[in-house]
């Protein structure tokens, strides 16, 4: 005699049919709890994807294409991020600036970022400049030990000249026509740092991506060590227009 079942079909493709249906469910709080445990906010992530496609970095290598790899290294970092990046030698500046101003003047760039090491350090100013004239200004630039003085003229919303006083190095000054904020920082004292590694040291790297970061992103910018101390009566805010010069320690 077999054993009494009842109505197990009936009974059995309920509970499956239950159980199928919570699956997404499951799975959607296991991704909000992940989100969560990652301080991770789910509507910035997905903000920060038009964001990022709508940047771009554009990085200048110095002479002969045979120094700056370390710009490799921070494209590819911009790059996983969603960052769309250019690596070009210094001598292309003034095409990569036709390039930027058309890519802004269509809508398809939003905020434009230029990186340059040595020679494309140098050749940061004429770019900012070329592209104020365009109709397109750079919301970033970072410069990392430029050879040569020189001015900044045009319009920019934050250039960063990272320089190592000790070395090569030079500060960039500023002509009467320049509108945004200047930052001079020696990073002499940066371990590891000299010219032909600066773009290399993983500190400065972090530092570059980090500035990256907070004007496509919005993100905070973590501390760079501790500033010099200010001489009694100095100014104690950078107003726009003027230029700051810093020493960090690290």
């Amino acid at each position: 005699m077999k054993p009494y079942r009842g109505d197990i079909g009936s009974v059995g493709w309920s509970v499956l049919s239950c159980r199928l249906s919570w699956r997404p469910l499951y799975a959607m709080a296991i991704a909000v709890l992940l989100l969560l445990a990652t301080g991770a906010n789910p509507t910035q992530a997905r903000a920060s994807a038009p964001a990022a496609s709508t940047a771009h970095v554009y990085l200048l290598r110095g002479v002969l294409n045979i120094f700056s790899f370390g710009l490799d290294d921070i494209a590819a970092q911009l790059r996983a991020q969603g960052i769309p990046v250019t690596v070009a030698n210094f001598a292309s500046w003034s095409s990569l600036a036709d390039d930027a101003a058309t890519g802004y003047k269509s809508g398809r760039i939003k905020t434009i970022v230029l990186v340059g090491h040595s020679s494309g350090a140098t050749a940061l100013p004429d770019m900012v400049a070329k592209l104020d004239q365009l109709g397109a200004p750079v919301k970033l630039a970072i410069g990392l030990d430029s050879v040569f003085r020189t001015k900044l003229s045009g319009r920019v919303g934050r250039y960063i000249n990272f320089y190592i006083a000790n070395g090569a190095g030079e500060p960039v000054a500023t002509t009467g026509q320049f509108q945004g904020k200047l930052e001079n920082i020696n990073v002499q004292n940066v371990p590891g740092v000299g010219h032909m590694s600066i773009e290399k040291n993983k500190i400065m790297q972090r530092k570059v991506i980090a500035e990256i970061d907070a004007v496509v992103f919005g993100r905070s910018v973590p501390g760079f060590g501790a500033p010099k101390p200010r001489e009694p009566g100095a100014a104690s805010a950078v107003r726009p227009g003027t230029a700051s010069t810093a020493a960090v320690r690290e």
